[in-house]
């Protein structure tokens, strides 16, 4: 088994990868709030954790992967004020809070399923695991962790002495909150672990509690269905960066809290998806879904493409004419494993040489991008055996999941008009007429078609 590489928050630096169990690994997940539609930003990150999952089969390992579902105690404040995501969108929109979930679960794993993003072992629902979160909160009551005030169930943070290491917040820096009698924190770091519900009956989801009727934080659930599911202790925990200065230190120090051992060996988080240099959010726009992107034009892998060409650890700008580039070199690969999979040819088989740089690149912490490139080099080297390369793409694709396998030439009704303009496009094309050409190119893409040239001929597609 090769040495695998991956940045740990945790540590700030690049570590190798060793699991608990040798062979196994367990990973966690953080997953979706679904109150709404997840866009794109949301989308990358799960795209990293899918790529990881991937390096690790490819390397031998046996995973198991848990993603959540977040249907209850999301505050639309992380810092435990405002109202529950579940319940308003259940208000807004007149329906359960059990309709939203399913609803927009629903939509959420289609379109994960659009970019080819493996299925977890399991997917586990908050709602589903109350018990299981009130459990860990009685345990942290009894060890003397816990105050009560108003509103809730609070964790005292200053009584865990390494809070705030994944962030490496300066807490005697942080401001100090006063004590009053309604709904406070003693100090800004601490968090809910149980909020009572403000008149019981009113919210649709609520449960009895030996603290009264009420519903888990946010933080709770991932702490008590990942430590179910892949033990007290386990190998990686992904996410995306902005979970790890609240949800993930608070995680932390709960877990550990509980049990006295370390939580997690390996903490990996994916960078912004930007728009405009912004994260993208409904003040910076950008907030494109994948569905939006199709009615564009786009292929949902074009957009699994596009994050494959930045390192998961970087800030990734989004802009359409970025996509259009990605979508141009996803389009181009296609053509070049469809004419590879019609056209053998002999040659040497350059597999290992090959293998090996793939499996360097891949290993060290998920350079994807220089794999890319070393995909795309054999795919273009000609004296390498077609029959081999196609062997070898395909099981590289087991990392990259571009469907090489499936890529097959799509048959599209042209009409006869279509046909006509592109006949003439290629008359002048060799008349050497380059502004006739182009007005023809630009005639068809006015007409919904957009043409590529190929040693094979145009292509046409229908966009």
């Amino acid at each position: 088994m090769e040495k695998v590489y991956f940045y740990n928050t945790l540590t700030r630096k690049k570590e190798e990868f060793k699991s608990i169990k040798k062979g196994d690994v367990g990973i966690y997940s953080c997953g979706p709030t679904v109150y709404w539609y997840q866009h794109i930003g949301n989308l990358r990150t799960y795209i990293f954790s899918d790529v990881l999952k991937r390096i690790l089969n490819y390397n031998g390992y046996k995973v198991k992967h848990i993603i959540n579902i977040t249907d209850v105690g999301h505050l639309t404040s992380d810092a435990d004020e405002g109202e529950d995501k579940m319940e308003r969108a259940a208000k807004k929109e007149g329906r359960s809070a059990h309709e939203i979930a399913e609803e927009y679960f629903r939509v959420f794993n289609k379109d994960l399923q659009k970019i080819n993003i493996l299925q977890p072992n399991l997917w586990v629902k908050a709602t589903d695991h109350i018990d299981e979160q009130i459990k860990l909160i009685k345990t942290l009551e009894k060890k003397g962790y816990t105050y009560r005030t108003d509103d809730g169930i609070y964790f005292d943070s200053t009584k865990f002495k390494s809070y705030g290491k994944l962030a490496n917040l300066n807490i005697s820096g942080l401001q100090q909150g006063k004590r009053v009698n309604h709904g406070s924190k003693r100090t800004k770091t601490d968090f809910a672990l149980w909020k009572f519900s403000e008149t019981p009956g009113v919210r649709q989801q609520e449960w009895k509690s030996p603290w009264g009727v009420g519903f888990p934080g946010w933080h709770i659930e991932c702490s008590a269905m990942s430590m179910k599911y892949l033990g007290k202790k386990f190998d990686i925990h992904t996410g995306g960066q902005d979970h790890i200065p609240v949800h993930h230190t608070n995680e932390i120090a709960q877990s550990e809290a509980v049990t006295g051992k370390k939580f997690v060996n390996y903490w990996i988080h994916g960078a912004f998806l930007l728009f405009k240099g912004e994260k993208m959010s409904k003040s910076s726009g950008g907030l494109y879904t994948l569905s939006e992107l199709e009615n564009l034009g786009y292929n949902p892998m074009h957009f699994r493409y596009l994050c494959l060409l930045t390192h998961y650890h970087k800030p990734l700008n989004f802009s359409l004419d970025n996509l259009d580039a990605a979508k141009n070199a996803y389009e181009r690969i296609k053509r070049k494993i469809i004419y590879l999979k019609e056209k053998k040819s002999k040659g040497e088989d350059k597999t290992e040489k090959y293998q090996k740089e793939f499996v360097m690149a891949i290993n060290d912490d998920l350079n994807i991008q220089k794999a890319l490139q070393i995909f795309q080099k054999s795919l273009d080297d000609e004296e390498f055996d077609s029959y081999e390369k196609l062997k070898m793409l395909e099981h590289f694709d087991k990392v990259l999941g571009l469907g090489v396998a499936e890529m097959k030439e799509e048959r599209i009704a042209i009409p006869s008009e279509i046909v006509k303009l592109v006949k003439e496009r290629e008359e002048a094309r060799k008349n050497k007429d380059w502004k006739k050409s182009d007005s023809l190119r630009q005639r068809l893409k006015d007409e919904g078609y957009s043409i590529s040239d190929t040693p094979e001929g145009p292509k046409i597609e229908r966009k």
